[in-house]
């Protein structure tokens, strides 16, 4: 009778197991060059890859915005003035049609904004005369000051940096000129830009709501409640954030009017205004706006008033970061001042000033977007 061994199912069996051990290197044996790859090495080529893809994908995305931002402009120039006026065109349709709610809104705002620009137009068109005579008298005070101690300029180097300007200018006075022209029809652009955004903002306020339902009924059906709780996630941080940047703004410009005002330095209202558009950059935007206005404080009423001036961006920003801010904008916007920090100087340094206005509240919106989809207790966020 033959043996287990000698059987030829065990002797195959015997025979695999064999090669199977064989295949296998002894203890203690070192790995064959080329052969083996550390865990950790074979995960971080694995995200290597796959954060190349994501930076190509992020930088053709942002190449097409780069050669069409004036579309991009229009429609975050469009979302801004929904998110301003829909609140008063929802309340004026409870009364009226929609359409009209939409016109009356958009014809007040847009007549409220020319207005405020005129009345710039007429204080800094009232004070030109004596603008003039005190930036004259001013400019005097500064040299004479530069020329004491601890300074003690030289005047014919104050007057040689005088007649060196005026070469300059006259010198370069063809380059001035095609400038100013390309500023032209750089306004016509920007003149475009606005209309193309007015025209969104109707669109955008008439039947917002229509709109995203019919982008969403494009998508699979496995998809469309996930993107509807991003979409709305997304305009609810949108909108908190627009409402609440404008309101620290226009707390800031009547705080800087005031306080110009009262110190006599001439252009007040201008520069509030500008106080109020510079806001919108968060943490730099205000620090510039008041530096302008230290610069025409020291023009014009010397170096005290300018010190008290450079003193309000002390107070101002702390202000805005201590009590504005955490009042108004946390609701909306849960970012810590290091990522809008950060966000703002990457935003300039890729789209100048469009970029910085535009980076917080992208920022704020990807992360509202990031938290709505982020799965809690084991569900779908957008099936509760």
């Amino acid at each position: 009778m033959p043996t287990r061994s000698a059987h030829p199912r065990y002797r195959f069996r015997a025979a695999r197991g064999g090669a199977r051990d064989d295949a296998r290197p002894a203890p203690g044996t070192p790995p064959v060059a080329g052969t083996a790859v550390a865990p950790a090495l074979r995960a971080a080529a694995a995200y290597a890859w796959r954060l190349l893809v994501v930076g190509a994908l992020v930088y053709a995305v942002f190449s097409i915005l780069g050669r069409f931002h004036e579309i991009g402009v229009a429609l975050f120039l469009g979302l801004v003035g929904s998110a301003m006026l829909r609140p008063l065109v929802d309340l004026l349709a409870r009364r009226l049609p929609r359409p009209l709610a939409v016109a009356i809104a958009l014809i007040g705002s847009i007549s409220l904004a020319l207005g405020v620009l005129a009345l710039v137009g007429e204080t800094v068109a009232g004070e030109q005369a004596v603008l003039q005579h005190e930036f004259g008298a001013g400019i005097e005070r500064i040299e004479r000051w530069l020329e004491q101690p601890p300074f003690r300029l030289n005047p014919e180097a104050l007057n040689d940096l005088q007649s060196r300007i005026g070469r300059f200018l006259s010198s370069h006075r063809s380059t001035l000129i095609s400038t100013a022209i390309s500023g032209a029809a750089r306004l016509v652009e920007v003149l475009t830009t606005l209309a193309l955004g007015l025209f969104c903002a109707v669109f955008f306020l008439h039947s917002g709501e229509g709109h995203w339902r019919w982008i969403c009924a494009q998508l699979p059906l496995s998809a469309r409640d996930r993107v509807s709780a991003a979409g709305h996630a997304a305009w609810r941080t949108f909108t908190g954030y627009t409402h609440g940047i404008v309101l620290v703004a226009a707390t800031n410009s009547v705080l800087v009017g005031l306080a110009l005002y009262a110190l006599g330095v001439p252009l007040a209202v201008p520069l509030a205004l500008l106080e109020f558009f510079a806001a919108f950059v968060p943490l730099i935007g205000s620090p510039i706006a008041l530096a302008i206005a230290a610069v025409v404080a020291l023009a014009t009423k010397g170096p005290v008033v300018a010190a008290i001036v450079l003193a309000l961006i002390v107070v101002i920003g702390q202000l805005e970061a201590h009590v504005l801010h955490p009042l108004v904008l946390s609701w909306a916007v849960r970012l810590h001042p290091l990522v809008v920090a950060i966000s703002v100087v990457t935003g300039a340094i890729a789209a100048g000033v469009i970029g910085a206005v535009v980076a917080v509240p992208l920022v704020s919106v990807i992360w509202s977007v990031r938290q709505a989809l982020r799965p809690r207790n084991g569900r779908d966020p957008a099936r509760p």
